[in-house]
């Protein structure tokens, strides 16, 4: 089943989500050289990569709820609950984590968070890929009949 959000038949919830995914797990990694003894521009990128990546997850959330919102009662329709709730974890745990830095240049705590949050999208990347790889999700019915039967 196709999505209703999306431009020419590609999903847009798809299109927005590798910006907040991309910038978290880089966020990761200024937070890890940070705590390694790196420069505090590192403390600055990690600051940034959260705010931005908090901000473009809102914004893939909006046709995110649409597409949710299309899906009719079944499997897919709760995976894509679960989807949506693990994510709006994540957010709010990426939110304290940048509402901490802003308030307070001690670090403590700070790479705990940025790693819960990554592993948080994890989980959700996961049952999102879950919709669409199991459940057809966002794949335009042709593409589907042209894959032939999927293996069990």
């Amino acid at each position: 089943m196709s999505t209703r959000a999306s431009i020419k038949g590609h999903p847009i919830h798809a299109m927005l989500v590798p910006l907040p995914i991309g910038l978290w797990i880089f966020a990761l990694v200024a937070d890890v050289m940070i705590h390694a003894g790196g420069a505090p521009g590192w403390r600055t990128a990690a600051f940034y990569a959260i705010g931005v990546g908090v901000i473009g997850a809102l914004l893939a959330a909006l046709p995110g709820l649409v597409d949710l919102l299309s899906l009719g009662p079944g499997r897919s329709r709760r995976t894509g609950i679960w989807h949506m709730a693990v994510n709006l974890t994540a957010v709010a745990v990426f939110a304290i984590n940048f509402l901490m830095r802003w308030k307070t240049v001690d670090h403590s705590g700070h790479l705990l968070l940025t790693a819960l949050g990554v592993v948080l999208i994890g989980v959700s990347g996961w049952l999102g890929g879950e919709m669409v790889y199991v459940g057809g999700v966002g794949v335009a019915p042709a593409a589907r009949e042209a894959a032939g039967p999927r293996p069990r």
